[in-house]
């Protein structure tokens, strides 16, 4: 290895572990895991329970829904944007609420007005490893009608792409 290169590396491993540590546990009051992870980008009540969202913004890959039950303890902590999340999503019985309370709010909107469509669109790590996008397609009544992975267009370099 260089010369000057494992301090660097050791002192990034230290920082990294000490920045992120381990993710809360069930159990744990939503003060504990808000003063370790901080103010969360937005919260949301939905059935009794209360969903904190940790989003990376518009141009993450990751989101971390944080579900607390009515007593304010933690149920469960977990990145939403994979396969596996967008699998369980519902043509035709999810709605807007249940899409925003399942993956926070998405990276980008848009509006198809030939096919009347709103498009949420949620950048992911598709099978972990491709720069990807979801697109969740929406009727004029909030209800989900179909969905669509890509590459997403802003992580593509591929020559001649724009």
């Amino acid at each position: 290895m260089l010369p000057g290169v494992l301090p660097c590396v050791l002192l990034a491993t230290l920082l990294c572990g000490c920045a992120f540590g381990p993710p809360p546990q069930p159990g744990e009051p939503m003060a504990a895991v808000e003063s370790r992870l901080g103010t969360p980008s937005a919260r949301f009540a939905s059935g009794g329970e209360t969903i904190h969202e940790y989003g990376a913004g518009a141009f993450g890959q990751f989101t971390y829904m944080a579900r607390y039950g009515a007593d304010g303890r933690l149920r469960s902590y977990e990145q939403v944007l994979t396969d596996e999340k967008f699998a369980g999503v519902k043509l035709g019985m999810d709605d807007k609420t249940t899409i925003l309370h399942t993956f926070g709010h998405p990276a980008e909107t848009m509006y198809l007005s030939r096919r009347d469509l709103e498009v949420w669109s949620y950048r992911y790590k598709q099978s972990g490893v491709w720069d990807s996008m979801m697109h969740i397609h929406f009727s004029r009544d909030g209800k989900v009608r179909e969905m669509m992975a890509g590459p997403d267009p802003m992580r593509d370099h591929r020559e001649g792409f724009f």
